[in-house]
């Protein structure tokens, strides 16, 4: 059956991914800061095995080499999810702080440092999947409302990793794809978004999956429509 870890899984887009996954059958590694009061995620467990929690902080560079300590057999789908949006960068002012290198080391170090740190066991799998949750804010040429410093220019920045990585591991035969997930109904998203978080998630699954056995879709920027996405 096929393997899949996931952080940032105790909520959300995360805890959702895990959700449906689980409901077709995989087994799932899912990663987030505190895996002993994550009551939700442990309510999703099937009693059989296939889900396993793991503890794993995106703002400690360290912790996606401890977490390859504990997680060591092929990754099918390894999804770097964890995210956050701080609102002390989101105007100008002010927003050159420590809370926009706080955005830059969860959003665009630390997902790298997760590759890093599995690309071994994702290439030993059958679907060789690695995707970026990212988002539309992260797109240059789609900002015409500006602000949004810190979460802008980490998701940007991501999305330059992300082209890197599909390059660089293609001879692997390893897809890497660039997810923004529409705007979403969560805490980070808020209540006036136009998607579900079953929504998203579903449709963003229907696009890991068309990237199975092809590399068209590497180092591609995808709404979750299916529409390409401008940098």
């Amino acid at each position: 059956m096929p393997h899949a870890l996931i952080t940032g899984a105790n909520r959300g887009l995360g805890l959702e991914h895990t959700r449906q996954l689980l409901e077709r059958g995989w087994t799932i590694s899912a990663a987030c800061r505190d895996p002993q009061g994550a009551e939700e995620l442990k309510a999703l467990d099937p009693d059989d095995g296939r889900l396993r929690l793991f503890a794993y902080d995106a703002s400690d560079l360290t912790a996606a080499a401890t977490l390859a300590k504990s997680v060591s057999e092929p990754i099918d789908l390894l999804f770097a999810n964890a995210g956050m949006m701080s609102p002390q960068t989101r105007g100008f002012g002010s927003a050159a702080s420590e809370s926009m290198i706080d955005e830059l080391r969860v959003n665009t170090v630390a997902p790298l440092a997760l590759v890093e740190a599995f690309v071994d066991q994702v290439e030993a799998s059958e679907m060789k999947v690695i995707a970026l949750q990212s988002s539309r804010m992260g797109s240059i040429a789609d900002n015409d409302s500006g602000g949004g410093y810190g979460y802008r220019s980490s998701k940007a920045a991501l999305n330059a990793i992300g082209k890197s990585l599909s390059i660089d591991l293609a001879p692997r035969g390893v897809s890497v794809l660039i997810l923004h997930p529409g705007w979403v109904k969560t805490r980070m998203g808020g209540q006036n978004g136009l998607l579900t978080v079953e929504e998203s998630v579903s449709a963003q699954l229907d696009l890991i999956a068309r990237a199975y056995q092809t590399d068209a879709m590497s180092g591609r920027f995808f709404h979750v429509s299916g529409e390409d996405l401008p940098w």
